[in-house]
């Protein structure tokens, strides 16, 4: 990839975003800077990051050390953070992206996302719960919590701003009460949760689809062996077909283009078939997104 300029996506303001981005959730703390280190040494220039992982502290030391020894400038290098789910009321959201912008050690970020509508009491705890150990919600509202998204805009610390995890109700509320219109929404794509429906309402709408659990996310905590409840994507005899065909392994997706009859096969999964990361145990939730269609 090092040889390789990635291709980029235009948002609706205008701006553009590499096509591929390294993930750095489940990076281990310890592991994370010289992660990011190799992985802008190989090309990547878009770099995903939230709150919520808990390393955004290492993430921005392997981002430093590549711009101190001048493997690439601030401005060659796209960042994506997350809003996480304890600071959703809008006097608490720059507050909560500057903490990202100090652990990151920068000065702006590339594209900021509300990680998931739903809301948990306010504070630094990221997951508070209740002597029983159930999650303590927040009645706070995601478009008030966008307000405060676009106050960030206004202020010259996020570029673009986006969403995460919506359902199209609920992007459609975003969207009617927003000054400024959401450039991306990031959801779980991948062969066997193709998400039709809500890529078309994106699409509509302008607003660019970034996918997260591209290839099935098997390293989430509750994973379990019981291959019913979590499929594996890589060991399923269509794309390893795929795959073999093009003499790659299944995780290869971005190293050759796919042919019209490669898509058709990967499209004729059943949608919906799987949703790696459901958290149904917050489906009680007011605002959990995942009760409708799409």
């Amino acid at each position: 990839m090092a040889d390789t300029k990635v291709p980029v996506l235009t948002f609706n303001n205008g701006l553009t975003m590499p096509q591929l981005g390294y993930g750095t959730w489940k990076s281990k703390p310890e592991e994370v800077t010289e992660a990011v280190k190799m992985a802008i040494d190989a090309g990547y220039r878009h770099i995903d990051c939230a709150y919520c992982y808990g390393n955004e502290k290492e993430v921005g030391a392997g981002i430093k050390a590549k711009i101190d020894d001048g493997t690439v400038k601030r401005e060659d290098l796209f960042i994506t953070g997350k809003l996480w789910n304890t600071f959703h009321r809008r006097e608490l959201v720059d507050e909560a992206c500057q903490l990202s912008l100090d652990d990151l050690g920068l000065e702006y970020l590339d594209l900021y996302l509300i990680h998931w509508p739903y809301g948990y009491k306010e504070g630094h705890f990221r997951f508070p719960k209740d002597e029983n150990g159930k999650f303590i919600y927040s009645d706070g509202s995601y478009v008030d919590t966008y307000k405060g998204m676009e106050d960030l805009v206004d202020s010259g610390k996020v570029k673009s701003i986006g969403i995460s995890n919506f359902n199209h109700q609920q992007l459609q509320e975003i969207v009617d009460a927003a000054r400024i219109k959401p450039a991306s929404h990031q959801i779980e794509h991948h062969p066997y949760l193709k998400q039709d429906k809500l890529l078309a309402y994106c699409k509509e709408r302008d607003i660019t689809v970034t996918a997260h659990g591209s290839i099935g996310s098997r390293d989430r905590p509750w994973v379990t062996d019981n291959k019913e409840e979590h499929p594996n994507i890589l060991e399923d005899p269509k794309v390893l077909a795929v795959a073999e065909k093009h003499g790659k392994t299944p995780a290869q997706v971005f190293d050759f283009e796919l042919t019209a009859e490669d898509m058709s096969e990967l499209n004729s999964f059943p949608d919906k078939r799987y949703r790696g990361v459901e958290l149904a145990w917050i489906g009680d939730h007011p605002l959990y997104p995942f009760h409708l269609e799409f």
